[in-house]
């Protein structure tokens, strides 16, 4: 990725729009964050990933995603949609449905709820907020991931990543990430930088999500609370280099530990 420097253009959350960009940098990718319909296509045209969060949602910016979206699919740019908040109203789990039936996804990314909603199964969503989930997580992800033929992850304490046949758990990672704002869509993020330069969905999404807590790891020991944790986590990420990773990743694939 520091290699190639690929350009990972966003249409995302406007609250965290900032900590996306300086995370996409600090893995060693370009971030672009343009939203307007009128150029979304021709800045897509150009990235390498496109993300996109509905984490400040409108119905201009779902158009715009949609337009960045199909032309991502013409020239087979990945495509990562962070479905923020889906469940907790009726736009935002319509939004979803709306740019899943227009665009393919390559990489759905959500909490147990937003991913419950989307599965068709009783979950609870407060605010962006997880709070509940009828069944089994991996289930969940791998109804949905095997329903849009996408890649599908769900976050939390261990992540769950499945194509809808492998599943894989991204277990680095530490609680304070979770009490930070803008972790999350950060993450999103991450999962762009990885599927930039990964043609697998599956080993992109793991991978990134199992990298950036090994950073959440490094930056929880340094920080004296959460204000400092999120420069903490960017200096984390950009630090990084293959010997720690490989020291330090962990992943399982259905059960069995994979480095």
């Amino acid at each position: 990725m520091r290699e190639q420097g690929p350009l990972v253009h966003h249409i995302t959350n406007w609250v965290t729009i900032y900590g996306c960009a300086a995370m996409t940098r600090a893995f060693g990718a370009l971030p672009v964050m343009a939203h307007a319909g009128e150029e979304v296509e021709e800045m897509t045209a150009h990235a390498q990933a496109l993300v996109l969060n509905i984490g400040t949602l409108t119905p201009e910016l779902i158009d715009s995603m949609i337009s960045a979206g199909t032309k991502a699919n013409v020239l087979d740019i990945p495509i990562v949609l962070d479905v923020v908040g889906a469940g907790a109203t009726e736009l935002r789990t319509d939004a979803c449905r709306k740019i899943l039936a227009s665009v393919h996804a390559d990489i759905i990314k959500g909490n147990a709820g937003e991913i419950g909603t989307l599965a068709g199964l009783a979950a609870e969503v407060k605010g962006v907020e997880s709070i509940s989930l009828a069944g089994d997580r991996a289930e969940a992800a791998t109804h949905l991931a095997t329903e849009t033929k996408s890649v599908v992850v769900i976050t939390g304490e261990e992540d769950i990543i499945t194509d809808g046949t492998s599943v894989l758990l991204a277990t680095n990672g530490h609680p304070r990430m979770g009490e930070v704002v803008g972790t999350g869509c950060m993450a999103a993020s991450a999962i762009g930088c990885f599927a930039a330069v990964e043609e697998d969905h599956l080993i992109a999404a793991a991978s990134a999500l199992a990298v950036y807590g090994m950073a959440g790891e490094t930056a929880a020991e340094e920080a004296a609370g959460p204000g400092t944790f999120l420069p903490c986590l960017i200096d984390a990420v950009a630090a990084l280099d293959d010997k720690t990773v490989q020291a330090r990743i962990q992943i399982e694939e259905n059960g069995s530990e994979k480095r």
